[in-house]
């Protein structure tokens, strides 16, 4: 690869890794090619991406980031799942570890906190951003339901007891 292609490379993975909410580093030594499409579909479907880089160049695009933390991780065949949701690339990246024995995730980052293989699998058990803003929704909607039934209720048994006297009056 000559040098000019090789900056190119690290300026995108130096973009990448600013912009990402997580980053997973994993081996995916011995994953066919259509085993890595079904990795790679996986991530699109959750909104995030598997990439492959030379080690030497991610190290590189890593220094003076937040994260500079991982580059440790860089060591034998890598991959880099990635995604500005901080728990999306983490999700497919652990599920499809379950299924497939060959993707060894090694460890990543969330934001600015390194994180090891560990801590990568307890961040696939919390929910997405998407499923946290619909508890945080119902949460603030449900006490005002609450409240508008409890409003309702005096003004429904004062008609009930209203409509009670005038059948006992008319009987």
């Amino acid at each position: 690869m000559e040098k000019a292609k090789k900056a190119e490379v690290v300026e995108d993975l130096s973009g990448l890794f600013a912009n990402a909410g997580s980053v997973i580093v994993a081996h995916y030594s011995g994953l066919t090619v259509a085993e890595l499409s079904v990795l790679r579909s996986r991530m699109r479907a959750a909104g995030a991406s598997f990439k492959v880089a030379k080690n030497r160049l991610a190290v590189r695009a890593l220094k003076g980031t937040a994260i500079e933390g991982i580059a440790g991780l860089f060591k034998g065949p890598t991959g880099i799942a990635y995604s500005k949701d901080p728990v999306a690339a983490s999700k497919v990246a652990v599920a499809y570890a379950k299924d497939n024995a060959k993707l060894v995730i090694l460890g990543g980052s969330v934001g600015t906190t390194a994180l090891d293989a560990n801590g990568v699998k307890a961040l696939a058990t919390l929910p997405s951003l998407d499923e946290l803003r619909g508890k945080i929704v119902g949460l603030l909607v449900a006490p005002a339901t609450k409240i508008a039934g409890i409003v309702q209720a005096p003004a429904g048994q004062l008609a009930r007891v209203i409509g009670a006297y005038s059948k006992k009056e008319a009987a």
